[in-house]
């Protein structure tokens, strides 16, 4: 079977974008015209946990019995998420639009472990995985919407295609889009727009660290949050901080 592989970015954008948090991007490609980056229902299984990284997207699709026949006795390479992280490479994130299903653990222990061997990121489900009990020990970050003590294809769905446009808690992930995940959830940031919002975003994260500062000082938080509601003084008073950090 040819499964096309994805075109990754400069890890410079990357480490950008891991820098910045959800919120901030999800705020600043809301200006860039994409109005809901934000894939609903995986939340973080990974606390205190940031990723980024290009996207490995695979689909899963309903169990249909004369179309696929499950059989823990099949030849495990016909099996396509296993070939989803065959392709991988570090720093990679899979994205699994496993339709929501808490009923099928798209992958296992030994998978994730294989996974992280490569130098995985981590993933996005929507849906669940399984062996969670050891899982949770690996170092990828892990985003789902649940676990399971099923296989990925006991019940109700099968892999069907890798790097395909895929919809992941009812948004659209392309092969190769960034993902950024933290506490907050997961977005997409489309490829062709991720140079842009890393330099965008960058300056953003910068403010913000400031005027968390002054705040935290007892700041008001009219004089500094937002940015716009600044003064010259205030202005003023972020350059000097710039050049001093």
């Amino acid at each position: 079977m040819k499964i096309n592989n994805i075109d990754r970015p400069p890890n410079e954008i990357i480490e950008k974008l891991k820098k910045i948090g959800t919120a901030t991007a999800s705020g600043e490609l809301n200006k860039l015209g994409i109005k809901d980056p934000f894939i609903q229902g995986p939340v973080s299984y990974s606390p205190g946990k940031t990723i980024a990284g290009p996207a490995i997207t695979l689909q899963f699709l309903p169990m249909r019995e004369d179309v696929y026949s499950d059989d823990q006795e099949m030849d495990p390479e016909v099996q396509l998420h296993r070939h989803a992280l065959y392709i991988a490479e570090k720093g990679d994130i899979v994205v699994v639009d496993a339709r929501g299903d808490l009923r099928s653990g798209v992958f296992g222990e030994m998978m994730l472990t294989y996974f992280q061997g490569k130098g995985g990121e981590g993933i996005i489900v929507d849906g669940a995985i399984r062996d969670f009990t050891h899982a949770k020990d690996l170092e990828l970050g892990m985003w789902l919407k649940g676990v399971t003590p099923n296989y990925h294809t006991q019940v109700s769905i099968f892999p069907n295609a890798v790097n395909i446009p895929i919809s992941c808690g009812g948004v659209l992930v392309n092969p190769g889009d960034i993902i950024l995940a933290d506490d907050d959830g997961a977005v997409v940031v489309p490829i062709t727009l991720a140079e842009k919002l890393a330099e965008i975003a960058t300056g953003h994260a910068e403010w913000e660290v400031f005027a968390r500062k002054k705040l935290a000082e007892g700041g008001e938080l009219s004089e500094f949050y937002p940015r716009k509601a600044w003064s010259e003084k205030t202005e003023k008073e972020y350059s000097r901080w710039l050049e001093n950090n």
